[in-house]
């Protein structure tokens, strides 16, 4: 297997290296947050806008793009699914988690550029269902995808 990388990282496309990158900046992020490998492969790091919206800025990678060239719709409701998630889990105290339910999304336009925005905050908030929005946005600031979600509250 060294000598496939060591092949894909000499003879490969800037695309292939880039994926191998990706691959080495999920496993880092996976040893230093503990962090779903996902979140490293999409780059994630996310911020609290307020104690309500939480919000990740993410680069496009062509990990992240379908067979058209443009993000893949299972990337855009995964970007909608993470930020609710975060907000909630980072929300909760540390006896709690919450895990998605029921996520629902609604694509308005491609995603193209260089950078996505997917931000996150609640709709409703109760002791063991809590329901959720989250809106992905392009540089352009126009809105690329919109979803709601729900979430179960449960004991750790």
């Amino acid at each position: 297997m060294n000598e496939e990388w060591k092949a894909i990282w000499e003879e490969g496309s800037d695309e292939e290296r880039q994926i191998l990158e990706l691959a080495l900046q999920a496993i880092r992020q996976r040893r230093e947050r503990n962090s779903a490998f996902l979140s490293g492969f999409l780059g994630l790091k996310g911020e609290f806008v307020d104690e309500n919206t939480y919000r990740f800025d993410v680069p496009l990678t062509p990990f992240m793009h379908n067979s058209l060239g443009v993000v893949h719709g299972g990337i855009l409701a995964t970007l909608i699914d993470s930020a609710m998630g975060s907000l909630i889990n980072r929300s909760l105290p540390p006896d709690r988690y919450a895990v998605t339910t029921e996520l629902k999304t609604n694509y308005l336009r491609p995603g193209k550029g260089q950078r996505l925005r997917a931000e996150a905050s609640f709709l409703h908030r109760g002791q063991t269902l809590v329901v959720m929005q989250g809106s992905v946005y392009d540089e352009q600031d126009r809105l690329i995808a919109h979803g709601t979600g729900t979430f179960i509250v449960l004991k750790r």
